[in-house]
């Protein structure tokens, strides 16, 4: 039976107008992962992208056939033996104020724990060297990535938005532990435009029986291992850079090396006993300060047997290879175990020299430090190739800022005002103060006003996103203490307040 020609005129144009919709709509869903990759791209057999709704890579077998063949692989090589004993906390001291023969040992081991610990690094090294499971990643790319969920979502969109502030549009990807942490707002609506997307681990973790149990704080390694860039640069969520990142992927010392670390503030700390077990001579601890882990770049490539042993060292570091290799120094973690997988697989690396600069605001006990400062590796690198060591006393021009990494107290507009052992807001007497004024020597050579900058997106965050964060359920005026804050420092008392 054909319908009366009035009425089939109105389904000819209800499917044309849907054609138009659906067409306008794979466009722009096109044009989005296309430029999310910068345009380098081509979509191939088990290439990884968005599937949106659920927040989940929408051809992850790449990955999940890595974590079946890699699992097995960590726990047949697990340390069966007693883990090292502490008999203190091994002291943090700063690099350029420790001695020579500087060397702590705070651990006690029998020593046929250590021979155990030794063939069980032995075998896996050498698995690894002759049977590694492949990494998955789409060749030729390169992006940032993170980790984040809950209260650190709120710090991470700061940190995007100063990424942006820069120029760059490299594509990030943003680790959450599970699907109970991905947001829908937040990851289907304010990260892609933002030209980043949410990637669930519990995706890749759960999809494989589990034989261990993996924790958050390993999660770093798991979303360099899982993130689908060929060369990475892993931020903390509550870093950011000064100048476009796209530069350190080109330059030295990257070029060269494919790995590039930045220090902490201390001297190393790694027990004998970790040389003994890696099958390693000691190495002079003049050589390198210990490693702040929020920054790293590195090729998965041409590094990935670096990257499988660091997952070896934090999937057995709580009770092992984080006590061999800090012996409860200052930030005892993952940090370390970066570089000591690749000295211990002779692959090379590069961490840069100038030392970490802590910045804050002074108080009457001392700097209120709120933020560190990570200098550029291509000029620092300049420098060092000319014998210039600023750390061993060279009176060269330092290198320029690259990172701020603002790790204490997270500048979480929900709670940055609350009191706590630093307070970044106040001074002493409980006024408004600016965060970041000393050391001048380093923040007057900022190209910009930073941190009026930084505030600008806080306050962006809180206000226009207020409602937005599941971690901001209940609270209230966020957006008001961050709008008081920024009139009584920032606002321009010739116009109108914000």
């Amino acid at each position: 039976m054909f319908l009366p020609r009035p009425f089939s005129r109105v389904r000819t144009l209800l499917l044309a107008v849907t054609l138009a919709l659906f067409l306008t709509y794979s466009l722009s869903r096109w044009h989005y992962i296309s430029h999310a990759y910068n345009a380098q791209l081509v979509p191939k057999e088990g290439t990884a992208y968005v599937n949106g709704q659920a927040g989940v890579l929408a051809e992850p077998e790449g990955h999940i056939n890595f974590w079946r063949q890699f699992q097995p692989l960590l726990a047949t090589y697990q340390p069966k033996c007693e883990a090292p004993l502490r008999l203190g906390m091994a002291p943090s001291i700063r690099f350029e104020q420790a001695s020579p023969d500087f060397r702590p040992e705070e651990l006690d081991m029998f020593q046929d724990d250590v021979e155990v610990m030794k063939q069980a690094h032995t075998d896996f090294v050498n698995e690894i060297k002759t049977n590694p499971p492949k990494l998955h990643y789409v060749p030729n790319t390169k992006g940032l990535v993170s980790t984040a969920g809950g209260e650190y979502l709120p710090v991470l969109v700061i940190s995007l938005r100063m990424l942006r502030r820069t120029g760059s549009e490299l594509p990030v990807e943003v680790f959450l532990a599970n699907e109970e942490e991905y947001e829908n707002y937040i990851c289907d609506v304010v990260l892609p435009s933002l030209n980043a997307r949410c990637v669930v681990l519990s995706q890749f973790l759960d999809a494989v029986p589990k034989i261990m149990e993996v924790q958050k704080y390993q999660f770093k390694l798991f979303a360099m291992i899982f993130s689908s860039f060929e060369q990475i640069l892993f931020l903390d969520a509550d870093a950011f850079p000064l100048l476009q990142p796209e530069l350190l992927f080109m330059d030295e010392p990257f070029k060269s090396k494919n790995m590039v670390t930045w220090p902490d503030f201390w001297a190393t700390t790694v027990s004998s006993y970790y040389y003994e077990i890696s099958s390693q001579s000691i190495p002079s601890n003049t050589i390198r300060q210990s490693s702040e882990s929020g920054e790293v770049l590195i090729s998965k490539r041409t590094h990935m047997k670096t990257l499988l042993l660091s997952v070896y060292y934090n999937i057995w570091g709580p009770d092992y290879y984080y006590t061999l290799l800090s012996q409860g120094a200052s930030g005892e973690g993952d940090k370390e175990t970066f570089v000591a997988a690749a000295l211990a697989l002779g692959e090379s690396y590069y961490q840069v020299s100038e030392p970490i600069c802590a910045i804050g605001h002074g108080t009457e006990g001392g700097l209120a430090g709120s933020a560190m400062v990570q200098f550029d590796p291509t000029e620092d690198y300049a420098l060092t190739q000319k014998g210039q060591w600023r750390v061993h006393g060279a009176t060269a021009p330092a290198p320029r800022a690259f990172f701020i990494h603002a790790n204490y107290p997270k500048f979480n507009p929900a709670t940055v005002f609350d009191k706590q052992a630093v307070n970044p807001a106040f001074a002493d007497d409980g006024s408004y103060t600016r965060a970041w004024t000393i050391p001048q020597e380093v923040i007057g050579k900022f190209s910009t006003d930073v941190e009026k900058y930084f505030w600008k997106e806080i306050l962006w965050t809180g206000c226009e996103l207020e409602n937005k964060f599941s971690s901001w359920k209940g609270r209230r005026g966020i957006c008001q203490r961050v709008k008081k804050y920024w009139n009584a420092i920032y606002a321009d008392k010739k116009t109108q307040s914000v």
